[in-house]
């Protein structure tokens, strides 16, 4: 957390980045007015001097996590490479700051806070000689899969632990007889892995894999 030997003097920026942490470790219900200044070493009404009241500082949060989300750089040497790092660079973002994300949605900026990123893949789409229908279903091929395997990654993290889970479930019948997938399946998913496959296999099949 953001503590006053680190600040010097409370500005708004700091008061932001303590509010921030807070709502990124334990989600916005956390972020009381009091529990904050609590953790700047402050009084409540310095809050209120720099920042207004909890809304409007809830509201300079969201308008700060657009910004960050907005921080798209493409890499690699052709349009589809360029692409995958736009959508790894976009998982990486909304993994990294869920509560603030879902504030940003309560707020209905979903789409201006994913412009950016689609903005990117349409740059490389057209790099890549996609036009029109083609582009735009390109972009959001990219853009729905990110954020839908976000979401599947966020509810296995939350969901209780099952019974039976797949390493109960699968056996040589189950998978055919199959003994490589079997035990493959007794082991946990790497997600990372898993993201870059299926993020190459989609790029590839609307970029192009030689684009």
């Amino acid at each position: 957390m953001v503590v006053n030997e680190r600040l010097g003097r409370l500005s708004k920026d700091a008061v932001l980045d303590a509010a921030a942490d807070l709502v990124r470790a334990q989600g916005p219900a956390a972020l009381t007015m009091r529990r904050l200044a609590a953790e700047l070493g402050c009084a409540v009404t310095a809050i209120y001097w720099h920042v207004g009241n909890r809304e409007a500082l809830l509201d300079e949060l969201v308008a700060r996590t657009v910004r960050e989300m907005g921080r798209i750089r493409a890499e690699g040497a052709t349009p589809a490479a360029r692409a995958e790092s736009v959508a790894l660079e976009l998982r990486r973002k909304l993994r990294a700051r869920p509560h603030l994300i879902a504030l940003v949605h309560e707020r209905g900026l979903t789409e201006r806070m994913m412009l950016p990123a689609q903005r990117a893949l349409a740059h490389e789409a057209h790099a890549a000689g996609l036009r029109g229908a083609a582009a735009a279903e390109a972009v959001r091929a990219v853009q729905f899969h990110v954020v839908g395997f976000v979401l599947v990654e966020r509810n296995r993290e939350r969901a209780p632990v099952q019974h039976p889970g797949e390493p109960d479930l699968w056996d040589d019948a189950t998978a055919e007889q199959d003994p490589g997938l079997a035990r493959a399946f007794a082991e946990p998913p790497d997600v990372d892995r898993l993201f870059r496959v299926t993020t190459r296999a989609v790029v590839a099949s609307l970029w192009g894999s030689g684009a």
